[in-house]
């Protein structure tokens, strides 16, 4: 007499036995779109490294041949490089080796706050499901103080040299923080530099004529990095330490 065949248990989420980890994780749309990201990310990389920039004396006759159109390019420009990886002190230099310190330092500013929009915006579409899909513990932690994070906290890691402005764009928008708070201290957090390289570019555009008081808003940014950094660690201590 022929024994019954044995049943099957069905498997939990009706995952095909045998099937390879990575193709069944790219069969999840959040990971299609995290796996986007990335490659957008190492593409950027790539072309950076084999793509030269052009020096900074050959940049004023850019200025000439777009005539009107000049600031427009500079500040859209500027945003596509940031977002592309380029780092933000030659996108800064080379507005000011064309524009002047001060206006320079005004469109690198401009860049700066659209290309920030843009990596964030970019991030949390390709990247955030997927990172909260998948936070525990201490990342979920980290990813909570993201998303309670003020101006102040956003300027902090701005300040901070851990990455260039374009990826810690990107990193932002894969986190839970807000969008305006990020914006604002984005912008906060590049003053100072802005103002100090497009004089420095200024200055190597034109040798012999150097405006030292465009430079001077760079100090006063600086000064006042300090400040808030100081003030927004004394509250986060207060704010671990507790009442009493």
């Amino acid at each position: 007499m022929a024994r019954p065949a044995p049943r099957r248990t069905p498997r939990r989420g009706g995952r095909r036995p045998g099937m390879n980890p990575v193709r069944r994780l790219l069969r999840e749309p959040s990971a299609v779109r995290f796996a986007l990201l990335l490659l957008l990310l190492a593409a950027c990389g790539t072309v950076l490294l084999v793509v030269d920039l052009p020096e900074a004396g050959e940049l004023p006759g850019l200025a000439d041949r777009l005539g009107d159109l000049a600031p427009v390019a500079a500040v859209l420009g500027g945003a596509l490089l940031l977002v592309a990886l380029v780092p933000r002190t030659f996108i800064t230099l080379a507005s000011g080796a064309i524009f002047g310190a001060l206006e320079g330092a005004a469109y690198a500013l401009g860049a700066a706050l659209l290309a920030a929009a843009l990596g964030f915006a970019v991030g949390r579409v390709l990247g955030r499901e997927f990172v909260a899909e998948r936070v525990r513990g201490r990342l979920a932690r980290l990813d909570g103080w993201f998303a309670r994070q003020s101006v102040l906290g956003v300027v902090s890691v701005r300040l901070l040299p851990i990455a260039g402005f374009g990826l810690v764009s990107y990193g932002y928008g894969t986190t839970g923080a807000r969008v305006l708070p990020f914006l604002v201290g984005s912008v906060l957090a590049s003053a100072p530099t802005a103002f100090g390289y497009a004089a420095v570019g200024a200055a190597a555009a034109s040798p012999g004529d150097v405006n030292w008081f465009a430079a001077a808003p760079a100090a006063l940014g600086l000064v006042a990095s300090a400040v808030l950094i100081r003030r927004w660690w004394r509250a986060e201590r207060e704010r671990r330490l507790g009442p009493g």
